[in-house]
């Protein structure tokens, strides 16, 4: 194979569900001519709220299903799998991973002008400590604040963006970082971007938010671009003005799949293919045996 024929290749990205449509989007956006091959695993979802082994062990299938396809990259658009899977993967794949937990950290300790940060994400990836440690690599502890805000997600997936019941939800969650006088958050979770409008509502417009989608999608590019991955650096002909191909990959087609899928894309899915739950499994038995559970199991 080479190296053009490689750089051609497609980026893998995968999620628990359709949340991570919001870092296609963004890779999209960012790296508009490669294309991108997305599996979102719509019949176990929400990896947010199953403990670390499983979690680690659909994360395996997930990656091994995309390294079968032959993508040049993956992308773990989960913030519960970065949590609890990510060093699995980059130990057992052959290709670049990257997570979206270190590049929202990286992105934190950058936009913070001094004041505490705070995290916002489901119960799964705040309970695992992992954005904790990362922002404690150049914070002190009393300057990180973390909050758990699990009605975020169906809210999303209901359209209640600027709804008044949304509203009510901020202030009950998002009132202790604010009265924290944080100047920086994350949202720990690929559906919040889609109530960006309400949480900056709810913070104030003092306080920097971090969308983790928008710096997956900086990372990727950069990290392309080191390992000359990326397909604009390829000998094609008239690749910048190349759109590049959307792939779409589903363990299940959800009730209201159209709807809630273009919310998150920004326009329209079609061609969707749905994967089988053997299929998603022989995958990951193609990658070996799974690590022993942690302490956290």
């Amino acid at each position: 194979m080479t190296a053009d024929d490689l750089r051609r290749r497609p980026i893998g990205v995968f999620d628990s569900g359709l949340g991570g449509l919001t870092v296609l989007r963004a890779l999209h956006e960012r790296l508009p001519c490669e294309d991108i091959v997305y599996f979102g695993d719509t019949a176990r979802v929400p990896y947010g709220t199953k403990g670390e082994r499983t979690v680690a062990a659909f994360a395996r299938q997930d990656a091994g299903l995309l390294q079968g396809l032959g993508v040049k990259m993956v992308v773990v658009a989960c913030n519960t799998a970065s949590a609890f899977a990510l060093d699995d993967l980059r130990e057992v794949l052959d290709v670049p991973v990257l997570g979206v937990i270190e590049p929202g950290v990286d992105t934190a300790l950058r936009r913070t002008a001094g004041g505490p940060v705070g995290v916002i994400g489901t119960s799964g990836t705040i309970r695992s400590g992992r954005y904790q440690a990362g922002l404690a690599t150049k914070l002190s502890g009393e300057r990180i604040f973390v909050q758990e805000c699990p009605l975020f997600v169906p809210l999303v997936e209901e359209g209640m963006a600027g709804h008044r019941v949304t509203a009510l939800v901020m202030e009950d969650y998002l009132a202790p970082l604010r009265n924290a006088g944080i100047d920086t958050l994350i949202l720990g979770c690929t559906h919040y971007p889609l109530l960006k409008d309400d949480i900056r509502r709810a913070m104030g417009a003092q306080v920097a938010l971090v969308d983790s989608a928008e710096a997956l999608a900086e990372a990727a590019a950069a990290h392309l671009a080191e390992l000359s991955l990326r397909r604009r650096d390829s000998g094609e002909a008239e690749i910048r003005d190349r759109e590049g191909e959307l792939a779409f990959l589903l363990s299940d087609i959800p009730w209201k799949f159209a709807e809630i899928g273009a919310r998150f894309l920004g326009k329209p899915i079609t061609g969707v293919r749905t994967v089988g739950l053997d299929e998603l499994e022989e995958a990951g038995r193609r990658l070996g045996p799974a690590p022993a559970p942690t302490e956290r199991d």
